[in-house]
């Protein structure tokens, strides 16, 4: 079974309330009190059910209602209660005279929340929101590549065996370049030279062309 309602609806007013309604019940209310919403409206005079009388009262009617724009100190009121008690909007209203549940709520979802977003924190956790994603490590076939290249490259260095930096050619003041109808042997040209052999120092490739090594010594 669902909740009874508060009052008999089918013969009440529905929609805006007008100036008379209000005096009505301004008036019933500060002679009588608040008492019981269920029965007020037919003790005021009013065409209307309690809820509608109760909401009218305590956000537009009630004389210690707040005027206005909510202020710093009240923003950061709402603020802290709500990281204590969450969307409790009945109690959060309770710490600030003048204000409704209703309105703070409102006041929340439209202007509270996106402080807290523009302060980089978090509107439901209150927590600072992190953007930076953590950079991932390297997968290990990659962090062993990176080193046997480290260690390769440092080996070379070590051992003077190459000069990386100069330009794989061909010195014409060191080598004749033989014509195509030379032998094969003599066709053949080593880059021993701009690897960083010294002079007279060949591979074990160029020793064994003897028309190569005449063709390098008779410069």
């Amino acid at each position: 079974m669902g909740r009874s309602p508060c009052c008999e609806k089918a013969h009440t007013n529905k929609g805006a309330w007008t100036k008379e309604e209000d005096q009505r019940l301004i008036s019933y209310i500060r002679a009588h009190g608040e008492g019981c919403w269920r029965s007020l409206p037919k003790s005021a005079g009013l065409l209307r059910c309690g809820k509608s009388c109760r909401l009218r009262w305590i956000n537009y009617l009630r004389p210690d209602l707040k005027r206005g724009n909510f202020t710093e100190e009240e923003d950061e009121v709402i603020i802290k209660l709500h990281s204590l008690l969450g969307n409790k909007w009945s109690l959060i209203a309770g710490r600030l005279p003048g204000r409704t549940d209703n309105e703070i709520k409102n006041y929340w979802n439209t202007h509270i929340k996106r402080k807290l977003l523009r302060r980089g924190m978090d509107p439901q956790t209150h927590r600072q929101i992190n953007n930076r994603s953590p950079t991932p490590p390297l997968p290990p076939e990659q962090n062993n590549s990176s080193s046997a290249d480290n260690s390769t490259t440092t080996t070379a260095e070590e051992d003077g065996g190459l000069d990386l930096d100069l330009s794989i050619g061909i010195r014409p003041s060191h080598i004749k370049t033989a014509s195509f109808n030379s032998p094969p042997e003599v066709r053949a040209m080593c880059v021993c030279w701009q690897l960083g052999f010294g002079k007279g120092q060949l591979c074990i490739n160029c020793q064994s062309y003897n028309g190569f090594i005449h063709l390098l010594t008779n410069n």
